[in-house]
């Protein structure tokens, strides 16, 4: 699928339900997390921590914070010395942050405050992450997003969960309306909300089927993201994009950019 559509997503909407949206990160952590989604980003983001010499990831567009604990869990192994994750959005998740602070005991915190991922503050510092979030923002935004690291001499990874082909997308929209309806009480932390918004009036199953199909339209080709990262500003910055994972449900699109003086 070497398209890109920009069509618009329900929970980028500022009209759209917040209770409705958390519900649908919720189950989009839950299912990145259980089914280890990211698993092919983590050589990745081991050499962006190696070149660049930080222990510390400070992760945008956090949303429910989806599969990151899992993330910092096989790092500190791979490393065998902790990594810290500080979780961060423009809307940010707090009840889904405390809780993940809590089961991570700490190496995973959060700033309350939005945080603009075009415009990150100073006083905010670590590897740059973005899961499954890129693809929200146009091209321009997009272009902002890695301007704002490259000036700042942050090393950045952009990680997608998906592969982009139409198998992909027949294959959600058959099996995704089953898989929400059997695994939201299973869900944590516990919401009757959710239940509520999922059997009784389905409003959060609509809104992941049609954000899922969207989203798929909408995510930047490797091709797409390195001719965007070609148009950065940067002068000693390395970016690289690609595909990763061979297996159905591990395959990630990445681009991953950090400053030449950080290589060791």
């Amino acid at each position: 699928m070497n398209i890109r559509l920009q069509l618009f997503e329900l929970e980028d909407q500022a009209w759209f339900p917040h209770i409705i949206r958390q519900g649908m990160l919720d189950f989009l952590r839950f299912m990145i997390s259980k089914l280890k989604a990211y698993e092919a980003a983590i050589p990745l983001l081991e050499e962006l921590l190696f070149k660049t010499n930080q222990r510390h990831i400070t992760d945008l567009c956090s949303g429910a914070g989806g599969g990151i604990a899992g993330i910092q869990q096989d790092l500190s192994q791979r490393s065998g010395t902790p990594v810290q994750v500080t979780l961060t959005d423009l809307y940010p998740n707090i009840s889904a942050y405390k809780y993940l602070q809590e089961q991570s005991e700490g190496a995973l915190k959060f700033i309350a405050q939005p945080v603009d991922a075009t415009n990150v503050p100073e006083s905010i510092t670590g590897v740059r992450t973005i899961f499954s979030s890129f693809h929200h923002f146009c091209p321009k935004q997009a272009q902002a997003i890695l301007q704002d690291a490259a000036d700042k001499r942050a090393a950045i990874g952009i990680f997608e969960g998906a592969s982009k082909s139409w198998f992909e997308l027949i294959l959600f929209v058959l099996t995704f309306p089953v898989i929400i309806l059997v695994v939201t009480p299973f869900i944590r932390p516990f919401k009757l909300s959710r239940l509520f918004f999922t059997y009784l009036i389905p409003l959060i199953p609509i809104g992941i089927l049609w954000d899922g199909v969207v989203s798929l339209l909408r995510i930047y080709t490797p091709q797409m993201l390195q001719q965007m990262a070609q148009k950065v500003n940067a002068p000693s910055y390395t970016w690289r994009a690609g595909k990763a994972g061979n297996r159905p449900g591990k395959h990630v699109i990445y681009l991953i950019g950090y400053p030449e003086e950080a290589k060791r």
